[in-house]
């Protein structure tokens, strides 16, 4: 092949490379690769870069100047840069032992901890101390996905590689510091010292137990200043001094330590999230919010910093932003008290009182509310009207600052709950009256509306004007009070006035729109939320309430999406109206509109959980169960610390027929989450199909342990000991339940389980006992009859069925049911009980099945044929519903029809547990003369 002439760029090269050649470059390169050693050697990261850099331009593929310069950028915080480099001293074969340590700590400084599992996991290094480098940062990778026993695992798997391998011996400390254990948690800490006086991270975490664990200040930056006289460059160490000093509320010296951080590591997003911090301390919040955002961009999934940008945001009252910011902290870790309490805050601030109840609920799930959270609490019940509960949650907050106007404001609650009213309506009035806050008018308010003392209500109302005679909460808590006195047109106005004074309080123009429509007026309920979006365009809340005004008002499917597709395009970050579009298609049984949504949203938002939750509900529900897993895993990486993901696993496993995945991904959850029933029933339920009988019973107690005045765990024991027969044990689990629980379905459980167990007679005496003991308990008399009815008593289950409808006349189940009792006994109250149960529950296919058939014994064919229709319609799948109809049609004599119906049901095959009837059916109509039988006759049905 000839040689490519020599072009000037290729010329300039040789010449380079010639020069080099005499000049001795290489040895160069040593040279300068020696000095970069001596740098890192003295922590001067900084001139070490330059040289090896330098290095680099000469020789750019030698491995040792790659792995050095990323050794040094991540120590610099330049944790991007340090992967790229050692990927690449990797790729030139430099040694494993010391390249994958380091580019595992760089993949976690990234909060790549899946990354860092998924490729390290299997890795096995040849040196000790190097493997239990490696086997450590897998700990802190598997903890940070709260997969808590693989990190255990890798932990000692670290100390098993090297038992004296500090950062191991540390973190194991770090753990006894975290369950409470100090004692234990010093002693490590003070042999690794011994050990290793030099070792800088020993002394910073004897901080952190001096500090964190023993509230001791002084000894704690006594430490820390120890930690940073040995490693000066160590940015945890100044990071620590520096949090001590905003904590011990002394900025300037923590100005000073964080000067000299940025000396070392200026652009590191934890010295920018700390001078945010600084910044944010100092009021100063439009400094702290460039600060964190610039953290953010190199480190976006820092928690910390999120939960900053959250508040700076919220400070600076730009509402949506912060929501962003702290919606996302959530669903990465959703133990944030802080980031929820403020999330709440936003969510209130800009009227979205169902958002903050959603957010609220699971911290009140979770935990006792601290003061903070209960008055959080008492005011979004307060905007849901929901009194007694506003109550609860004011006079739960603490009492513990006297001075504080909410703190006093839950003593005087706690007064009023005691008993002492008067003296303690005296303090909430004089708290409302010296106090520029709104917390004890807010009391005041919910508690005089509980008491159903609605003009003082009012009195409160008008004092909280006072106050903020600009805003609109007072007019709409005035109208609330109003309407619950019937007072509607008077409630009208002051909703009216709330809208003028806020043309954006939102609860006041969708209150407007909700009076419209109950006088039949949607098109002006449609201007209310028209004329908001004209000052507000991108009024997410008007633009979803416009697409359910569109639903109630019966509107097309195409209008509904179309008005849906309006609230995704003007916010199309925010993640709500994006899945109440997925969710709409969902329920109008439109899997390929919600399968579209949701792609589009996951395009939009590729990293928010919930989307991606939608984006597998869609594909589940589409019967791509393999892309559903695929996209729940993904949800995984995204909320590490929730447990909805791995529980949307185990629903796909279980589709799938996947058992043993399903329980692992069910193990996952409740590890989460360990109190969620549903995946504890569930993974019961599949211990059970496997003859675990001893794993299920180990959850059902721990249901009990944690549910100790609840049915729950009771009846799942009974059901676990019931699926293996052993029916004894079963009574014994649940009589003890019912010593803990007066449970209605713990008695019918017994009930069962008696007669399972072949004691009747006990089962009776049991039956009559609980009925004298609970005269009016309706459940345990229809479960009687169900029992009945299920071994053909009629007269039994009719007597059960009779009662119920005595205690609960509306109630169409035992009106349906006493219908069909009644009607096996002959009873002429037969039809009349059905058409009531009908008239009750109009669109219940099995209700319309039994008028049907009553009619059609009673000879009304034509209407039973409608009914029976109209059943079918509402369930065109249902074969029992079908043969029905057939059966019906043959009384009339319609052959044709009874002919294609039978056909359809002889189609399904044996499958159809009325097969062989369906095919006896079909023999006697074609054996059938229609001139031997008169218009409307039909052959003798068998």
């Amino acid at each position: 092949m000839p040689r490519a002439p020599l072009t000037t760029t290729r010329m300039a090269s040789h010449l380079v490379v010639m020069a080099c050649m005499l000049m001795g470059c290489s040895q160069k390169g040593e040279s300068l690769l020696d000095s970069a050693k001596l740098y890192l050697g003295k922590n001067d990261n900084r001139a070490a870069i330059i040289q090896i850099k330098n290095v680099l331009q000469v020789s750019p593929n030698l491995p040792e100047a790659r792995f050095l310069l990323g050794t040094a950028l991540l120590k610099t915080g330049d944790a991007t840069g340090a992967e790229t480099e050692l990927r690449k001293s990797m790729e030139l074969h430099h040694p494993m032992d010391a390249v994958v340590p380091q580019l595992a700590k760089a993949m976690l400084a990234q909060d790549h901890a899946k990354a860092v599992t998924d490729e390290f996991s299997d890795v096995q290094l040849a040196r000790p101390a190097a493997q239990a480098d490696l086997q450590h940062s897998l700990a802190a990778a598997y903890a940070l996905q709260g997969q808590d026993d693989k990190s255990e695992a890798a932990l000692q798997a670290a100390l098993k590689a090297d038992p004296e391998f500090g950062p191991a011996l540390l973190e194991r400390a770090r753990k006894m510091l975290g369950q409470r254990d100090i004692e234990a948690a010093q002693a490590l800490i003070d042999t690794v010292i011994t050990k290793t006086p030099q070792d800088h991270a020993a002394w910073k975490l004897k901080g952190d137990a001096y500090w964190i664990a023993q509230g001791k200040a002084a000894e704690a930056v006594d430490a820390y200043r120890k930690a940073l006289a040995i490693k000066p460059d160590f940015l945890a160490g100044h990071g620590a001094l520096v949090m001590a000093f905003l904590q011990q509320a002394n900025p300037d010296s923590a100005a000073t330590q964080l000067e000299e951080l940025k000396k070392l590591a200026p652009h590191h997003p934890q010295t920018q999230y700390l001078s945010a911090l600084l910044a944010y301390q100092s009021k100063d919040f439009k400094a702290a919010n460039e600060q964190v955002l610039a953290a953010l961009k190199i480190s976006p999934n820092h928690i910390a910093a999120l939960q900053l940008a959250g508040a700076t945001e919220l400070q600076r009252n730009h509402l949506r932003q912060a929501q962003a910011h702290l919606s996302k902290a959530l669903a990465m870790q959703a133990a944030l008290p802080t980031a929820r309490k403020l999330l709440i805050v936003t969510y209130l601030r800009s009227n979205q009182s169902t958002q903050a109840m959603e957010t609220l609920l699971p911290a009140l799930d979770q935990t006792q509310a601290d003061s903070e959270l209960a008055s959080l609490a008492g005011e979004v019940y307060l905007r849901h009207g929901n009194f007694p509960k506003a109550q609860e949650y004011f006079t739960q907050a603490s009492a513990q600052d006297p001075q504080s106007g909410r703190k006093r404001t839950s003593l005087a609650l706690v007064h009023l709950l005691r008993g002492s009213t008067e003296s303690a309506f005296g303090e909430l009035r004089e708290i409302s009256g010296s106090d520029t806050g709104t917390t004890a008018d807010l009391a005041l308010i919910s508690t005089h509306m509980h008491r159903k003392e609605y003009a003082k209500a009012l009195g409160a109302i008008d004092t909280l004007e006072k106050k903020k005679p600009t805003e609109a909460l007072a007019s709409y808590l005035r109208a609330q009070v109003l309407h619950i006195q019937h007072q509607t047109k008077e409630a009208r106005i002051q909703l009216e006035r709330a809208a003028v004074l806020e043309p954006s309080f939102f609860p006041a123009v969708a209150a407007l729109a909700a009076l419209d429509l109950a006088d039949k007026k949607p098109v002006e309920a449609r201007k209310r939320f028209d004329a908001l979006l004209l000052k507000e365009p991108k009024n997410g809340q008007a633009l979803l309430a416009l697409a359910d005004l569109a639903v109630k008002t019966g509107a097309p499917n195409d209008e509904v999406a179309r008005l849906l597709g309006n609230a995704v395009a003007a916010n199309p970050t925010d993640v709500n109206p994006r899945l109440v579009l997925v969710n709409f298609y969902l329920r109008s049984k439109d899997p390929k509109g919600a399968l579209s949504a949701a792609e589009n949203a996951a395009a939009a938002l590729p990293k928010e959980p919930l989307v991606l939750d939608a984006l597998g509900r869609t594909q589940q529900a589409s019967g791509d169960l393999h892309q559903a897993l695929a996209s729940y895993r993904k949800m995984s990486d995204a909320a590490p610390q929730s447990h909805l993901p791995h529980w949307r696993l185990a629903e796909t496993q279980m589709a799938m027929k996947d058992k043993e995945a399903a329980i692992n991904s069910l193990r996952k959850s409740l590890n989460l989450k360990p109190d969620f029933l549903e995946g504890q029933r569930a993974l019961i339920a599949l211990y059970v199909s496997e003859k675990k009988y001893p794993d299920a019973l180990a959850i059902a107690r721990a249901v009990q342990s944690k549910r100790p005045n609840e049915d729950v765990g009771y009846v799942l024991e009974g059901d676990i000991h019931g699926s293996n027969n052993q029916w004894g044990t079963a009574t014994q689990a649940l009589r003890t339940g019912l010593d803990h629980v007066r449970s209605t379905t713990l008695a019918m459980k017994l009930h069962a389980a008696l007669q399972a167990a072949n004691k009747a007679s006990e089962a009776d005496r049991f039956a009559l006992n609980w009925q004298k003991d609970h005269p009016k308990d309706a459940a345990f008399i229809f479960f009687l009859g169900d029992q009945a009815l299920a071994r053909n008593d009629y007269k039994s289950a009719e007597k059960h069925y009779s009662f119920v409808v005595t205690q609960q006349p509306n109630n169409p189940i035992a009106l349906n049911n006493l219908a069909w009792v009644s009607a096996k006994l002959k009873k002429d109250a037969a039809i009349g009980f059905a058409e009531k149960a009908v008239a009750l529950a109009p669109e219940q296919p099995m209700f319309l099945d039994t008028l049907a058939t009553l009619r059609a014994e009673k000879g009304d064919h034509v209407g039973a044929m409608e009914l029976q229709t109209r059943a079918l319609a509402l369930q065109p799948q249902n074969s029992l519903l079908k043969f029905n109809l057939a059966k019906i049609q043959l009384r009339a004599g319609r052959k044709d029809p009874a002919k294609e119906t039978l056909n359809d049901l002889a189609s399904l095959g044996p499958t159809f547990k009325g097969h062989d009837e369906v095919s006896a059916l079909q023999k006697e109509l074609a054996s059938f003369q229609p001139s031997a039988h008169a218009e409307g006759k039909a052959p003798p049905l068998r």
